[in-house]
Formats: structure tokens, C-alpha cells, sequence
């Protein structure tokens, strides 16, 4: 079977068949993330915490066992029930080199990753290898596993050097692999100045399609949009064929309705669902106008818990759903590809969540409790507990700062969000890190092997209503 390609807007198959990529993204196991799995800060910060608290030998066996239980068998099974046939791949580039060891494959760098490529593989469904995370962080996000909320990408050549070498070493690895579909080079980059510096985010698109290139001319290249794969107004207008023509464009098409900070209740009124549509079309506008391809690499809403939302999880999560049908209703009038976010995690946006029965929930509950109460993760947070905490913070900044200087790049951070990423997911959710580890010390290894075998597929809940959409939809 010969690779998919991209064919003006769309995608095809060797026979130029036009082929629908709908699916799931694989975040928090090879890249791993706060409220997927239940720990504060970034990733860097737990490894080296756990590492500390029990010593790097059994850290490194919880770790590995986590890695082989979060996606293995029975989660491949499941997803191609649904229908679905394509699973989108977040990768963290720790696993492929090491920091003070650059520019050196690490031994075993793609264990995982081919063990996941091969089983979906087996079922017909293909991958996208999605970069999550780059040497430096490409932006301010926790997800970029930096631990500040700076993108450092943009600031040092070596870290951009590295990227591009790591790029030629994937693309070594999979260019005679037909069942991967291709490789989103940089999730959600942050770049301030995309176009006139040197290396801004157009010159390492260029670098990086020219250096895979040299290696693997078949695989389809996903480029997302800068400022959080929203915005692509300051794309060169030769970007129909600057990166040849096998390339799409991904956006990622998140609903506040579809968050606790929605500014209003959901109710499915024409005026929302055209508010909905707007934004949506804004962010694909650019590749519409220039009839290029567009993939929506990340969407979907959240859901409440019964844990921390009680007896009104119910009506939010009606909400959530509904919103979750109209957003499909629009992709699916454009026979749109998309990804949504999120496959598993332990029970915020999961198709799949982690049992509360389980060995790991159980013995977090607590802590995670904590986390809610305290707002230290970023995604989705309700911060109806400590948003007194910060206000003055926000009324300093707006009372002694003059109003132009207070907006700052990514636009889409107000200052208040501003404000409380840096001092609450980024310096409290610090702070808690070492707690977190703490609560694995005295574990003998089969606990630990529990606490990870709490991930597998047949630990986990199903969001039935969730899947049930979704497979509805896949027929389309």
C-alpha cells in the first residue's frame, strides 16, 4: 500500500481515494502532562523529584511501566471500535536525547514509540508523530515541558539545531513506514516574531522541511499555525508549495464554551453555535483563502467530575456533549480531518479515564484534591477557590502599569491569565512537586507496578456518551 498523501485539500490514499483522518491524540504518555495523569508542574519536574525521593532505579521502573500500561493492546482494540483510524502521537524530545548529551540518540529512543506505531499499525490505523515538546520549549505552555513561561525555543540556535537533527533521526527511523502518516513537526509553537528574525518559526519550517526531505520524500508534513497552531496571517503567501505540496495545515480549534471559564452557559443557541462556527473559521481562513489543506490537530471539551463538581456534573457534562455535537456538525459539513484531544487521562477530557478504584486514584485522591482546590494546573482550571488569592496581583499590574504595556505576547493570554500561569501553575504547582514524589516513598517495586498497571486499558472507564459521538461521527 502506497503512503497517504495530501491532494489539494485533502487527504488520499495510493489509489488517490480520498481518505478522512479522524482520531485521537495519545498525550500524557510519551509526553507526559499534569491533568492527564494527575501530577503538578511539568514532567522534567517529577522525573527528577521521583528520582530523588526513591532513587533513580525504581523511579525508572514506575516510569517504563507506565510507558507499557498507558497505551498497549486493548486500548488499540478499543479505538478501532469506534471506527477511528488514526492516532496522533505526542512525543517529548527527552526521550530521544538528553540535555547534557545533545545530538546523541539515547538507546532504546524509539522502543516505544514503535511498539505503539506497530500495534495500531496492525489495525490498520495510521499515526501521526507529533513533536510536543522542543530542546528550550516552543512556547510558555506547561505542556512544552520547559518550566517557564517563556518559549526558549526562539532564543537559542542550538536548541533549533537540535530540533532539526532530531527530526532527520525520526525520519531515518519511519520513511519506509506507510502506516505512518506523517509528522507534525512543532505542536503549538509560540513564536513572537515568526517572520523577521533569523529563527523565527518560517525559517525552522524551512530548515526542518528541507533536512526531512533529504531523507524521507513521502511522508505528509502537518505544520501547525503560530501562537498555538491559531494563527497562520503571518505565513508567507508562497506557502502553497515553499514546503512542496504534501503538507497540511493544522489548527487547533478549542471552544471556550467547552471550558468552566466559558463566559456564558451553553445552551445551544444559533447565536453560540455561530459564535463557535466564527472562530473556526478565522483560524482556518488563510489556508481556505490559498484552497490548502487543513487538519484540525486538537478540539474538545471538557468534563465535570463527580469528586469536585457533585450534583452538578451531570448538567455540565450535557453541555459539554452538546457542544461536542455541534463542533462535529461543522467539521463533519466540511469533511474536515481532525484529532481530538484527548484518547486517556484520570477523568477530566479522557475518552478513556482511570478508574477511581484503582491503586494510583486511590492513593492520590487526596493530593489531587488539593491540586483542584488550588487551580495549579492551567488547562481547564476553575480557580473559584483561590481567585481572591490573586486579584491583587492583577489590580497592581492594572493600577501602576500603563494599559498598552500590560498586553503582552501570546495575545491570547489576558493578563490575568498571565498573571496566574506564572504564579500559580508554574511557581505553586513547583513547590508541589517534591510532595508528590514524597508519596511514593517507602513503595516496594510491585506497588509501584500497580500504581502504573492503574493505567492499562482494562483499569480504565469508558465516557461512553463520548465515544458514542464520536463513532456516530466517524461514519460520515
Amino acid at each position: 500500500m502506497p503512503y497517504l498523501k495530501v491532494s489539494g485539500t485533502q487527504f488520499v490514499d495510493g489509489n488517490g481515494t480520498p481518505v478522512v483522518l479522524l482520531g485521537a491524540g495519545l498525550g500524557g504518555w510519551m509526553m507526559m502532562e499534569n491533568f492527564i495523569s494527575g501530577f503538578p508542574g511539568c514532567e522534567f519536574h517529577i522525573r527528577e523529584a521521583l528520582a530523588e525521593a526513591i532513587g533513580i532505579e525504581k523511579a525508572s521502573l514506575f516510569f517504563e511501566k507506565f510507558l507499557d500500561n498507558f497505551f498497549a493492546e486493548g486500548d488499540v482494540k478499543f479505538f478501532k471500535s469506534l471506527d477511528l483510524n488514526c492516532v496522533r502521537i505526542a512525543v517529548n524530545y527527552h526521550h530521544f536525547e538528553d540535555d547534557m548529551n545533545p545530538r546523541v540518540l539515547k538507546k532504546d529512543a524509539f522502543k516505544q514509540l514503535d511498539r505503539v506505531v506497530c500495534l495500531c499499525a496492525a489495525k490498520d490505523i495510521y499515526t501521526i508523530i507529533d513533536l510536543h515538546s522542543t530542546p528550550g520549549g516552543q512556547s510558555g505552555g506547561w505542556h512544552a515541558d520547559a518550566g517557564t513561561h517563556f518559549g526558549n525555543f526562539w532564543k537559542h540556535k542550538d536548541f533549533q539545531d537540535r530540533f532539526v537533527w532530531l527530526w532527520t533521526q525520526i525520519a531515518e527511523h519511519y520513511k519506509d513506514n506507510i502506516w505512518v502518516a506523517g509528522y507534525n513537526l512543532m505542536n503549538e509553537p509560540a513564536d513572537p516574531d515568526p517572520v523577521h528574525a533569523a529563527s523565527g518559526l518560517i525559517d525552522i519550517y524551512d530548515r526542518t522541511y528541507a533536512a526531512i526531505y533529504s531523507i524521507d520524500p513521502h511522508h505528509i508534513l502537518f505544520l501547525d499555525g503560530n501562537t498555538f497552531a491559531t494563527d497562520f496571517t503571518k505565513f508567507p503567501d508562497d506557502s502553497a508549495t515553499r514546503w512542496g505540496t504534501n503538507v497540511a495545515f493544522a489548527i487547533h480549534d478549542y471552544s471556550t464554551f467547552g471550558f468552566p471559564s466559558s463566559p456564558k452557559v451553553y445552551e445551544g443557541t444559533d447565536d453560540q453555535k455561530s459564535t463557535m462556527k466564527a472562530a473556526y473559521v478565522r483560524k482556518r481562513k488563510w489556508m481556505d483563502e490559498r484552497k490548502l489543506c487543513v487538519w484540525n490537530g486538537e478540539w474538545g471539551p471538557v468534563y465535570g467530575r463527580k469528586e469536585y463538581d457533585g450534583e452538578e456534573t451531570d448538567d455540565i457534562n450535557r453541555r459539554r456533549y452538546m457542544v461536542l455535537r455541534d463542533q462535529l456538525e461543522i467539521y463533519r459539513k466540511d469533511s474536515l480531518s481532525w484529532s481530538i484531544w484527548l484518547y486517556k487521562d484520570i477523568g477530566f477530557q479522557g475518552m478513556v479515564y482511570v478508574s477511581q478504584d484503582t491503586a494510583y486514584m486511590k492513593h492520590f485522591g487526596e493530593f489531587l484534591s488539593k491540586k483542584h482546590r488550588l487551580a495549579v494546573d492551567a488547562w481547564g482550571a476553575d480557580d473559584k477557590y483561590v481567585k481572591h488569592i490573586y486579584e491583587p496581583i492583577i489590580n497592581l499590574i492594572k493600577e501602576e502599569i500603563p494599559e498598552p504595556n500590560q498586553k503582552l505576547y501570546p495575545p491570547i493570554w489576558s493578563l490575568e491569565n498571565r498573571v496566574t500561569r506564572i504564579s500559580r501553575t508554574i511557581l505553586v504547582a513547583e513547590f508541589m512537586a517534591k510532595e508528590w514524589a514524597e508519596m511514593f516513598v517507602g513503595m516496594g517495586d510491585q506497588e509501584l507496578v500497580d500504581f502504573a498497571e492503574s493505567f492499562a486499558f482494562e483499569k480504565c472507564e469508558k465516557r461512553e456518551e463520548l465515544n458514542s459521538i464520536l463513532k456516530f461521527n466517524a461514519k460520515f
